[in-house]
């Protein structure tokens, strides 16, 4: 192959740099360094978040994320028998402890599992990736919108225009659960600066506001669990 001309070769390089420049801006962590991190593909199956390659105890399954469960619930027929070693695999290298719990999830899933296996890290979801990163260096803030919890993980979210605090739960396929009698409604809905309007809710006997993956897809969500924070960026990728 021969060399390129002078011109050609700048003309290379420039274009290179634009690109990397034009993705740049489309991230909220542009600036910030690389970390340790293990990224686990999930796919979007019936609106839960079904992690594809983890295993626990080194055992295939179906399992989903729930960002809100503080324990990692196993269905009764999988179920494994409970002792001081329970580990969720990541990857070949990369095991954490659980601490879970047998309970009939009537076939919506192998297990759940929950945020005990997070609670040193923080994890991000891009929905639009699919993927969930496990990041072992906390929260990478960036354009985020910060929210601080202090039991489960939680967000504002202005409700016909007054700010409710919401509990980020990807184990709920819906939008927003509100506490009241079963059925469903329609509220104008604001997140992070991002108007969404009239959105068709759901209401049930729940102690406290939920958000679930028909709204949090709109978003990079990312749970610092050990430093209590809730990040949220509107991708405007995701329409």
């Amino acid at each position: 192959m021969g060399m390129l001309s002078k011109s050609t070769a700048r003309a290379t390089v420039t274009a290179l740099v634009l690109l990397t420049l034009s993705c740049a801006r489309f991230t909220p962590w542009r600036n910030e360094p690389a970390r340790p991190e293990v990224n686990l593909a999930f796919t979007l199956e019936r609106n839960l978040i079904e992690l594809s390659n983890v295993r626990v105890d080194n055992r295939d399954g179906r399992f989903i994320l729930g960002t809100a469960l503080p324990r990692t619930v196993l269905d009764t027929h999988f179920a494994v028998p409970p002792r001081r070693d329970n580990v969720l695999q990541l990857s070949e290298k990369e095991t954490l402890h659980i601490d879970p719990i047998a309970q009939d999830l009537g076939g919506v899933a192998d297990g759940i599992i929950g945020t005990e296996a997070w609670r040193r890290a923080a994890i991000t979801i891009d929905y639009r990736a699919g993927l969930v990163t496990y990041q072992k260096n906390g929260i990478a803030r960036g354009y985020m919108t910060v929210f601080r919890f202090q039991a489960e993980p939680m967000m504002y979210v202005a409700v016909n225009g007054r700010e409710t605090a919401v509990i980020v739960d990807t184990s709920s396929p819906d939008t927003l659960v509100l506490p009241g009698e079963n059925g469903r409604g329609t509220v104008d809905i604001a997140i992070a600066g991002t108007l969404f309007g009239k959105t068709d809710v759901r209401y049930a006997p729940v102690s406290h506001p939920r958000i679930g993956n028909r709204l949090l897809s709109k978003f990079l969500v990312t749970i610092d669990y050990r430093n209590r924070l809730v990040g949220v960026w509107r991708d405007p990728r995701i329409t």
